[in-house]
């Protein structure tokens, strides 16, 4: 099984749904979702918000923060997810932000990724400096996210990472 579907099925047993926010991955997290059959009875959608403005439109980022510390923070991912999660009506959401390169962004350089789980439980961001090119860290920066959420859905239940395959 993939993380996508191992990610499926946990929110699936729990009854819970779930939405995505993607900014560095432009859909990825979300189609990596959609490929698995049955995805419909837990993914309420996704929001791709690229540009820095609309993380605060559509997804409630406050604009403060985006300003003093530009989009590619942990905070932001934090409060992207918590967003998605509102505006989606769902019991989880997740959250990719940061820099697929080749350029740097708000300071920071290409590799630098942020994502970000909220359940009914918390909230949990991880904060990584991917290596690779600009196609490379989108594919890392989804399977970080997916992996995240698989492992806070575990923690909360008391699983041990190693217990889920």
């Amino acid at each position: 099984m993939s993380v996508a579907s191992d990610l499926l099925a946990a929110l699936g047993a729990r009854g819970w749904s779930l939405a995505v926010a993607e900014s560095l991955t432009g859909g990825l997290v979300c189609a990596a979702l959609v490929d698995v059959p049955g995805a419909s009875s837990v993914l309420r959608g996704a929001v791709v918000a690229y540009a820095t403005d609309l993380k605060g439109t559509l997804l409630d980022v406050d604009r403060a923060l985006l300003d003093a510390r530009g989009a590619v923070d942990p905070d932001v991912a934090v409060a992207m997810a918590h967003g998605v999660r509102a505006r989606l009506g769902a019991d989880v959401g997740l959250a990719t932000t940061g820099v697929a390169g080749p350029d740097p962004q708000d300071g920071q350089p290409p590799g630098t990724v942020h994502v970000a789980v909220c359940t009914p439980d918390g909230t949990t961001v991880r904060s990584l400096l991917l290596a690779g090119r600009r196609g490379e860290v989108r594919t890392r920066s989804v399977d970080a996210v997916l992996t995240l959420a698989v492992e806070t859905l575990r923690a909360d239940r008391g699983e041990s990472p190693a217990s889920a395959r």
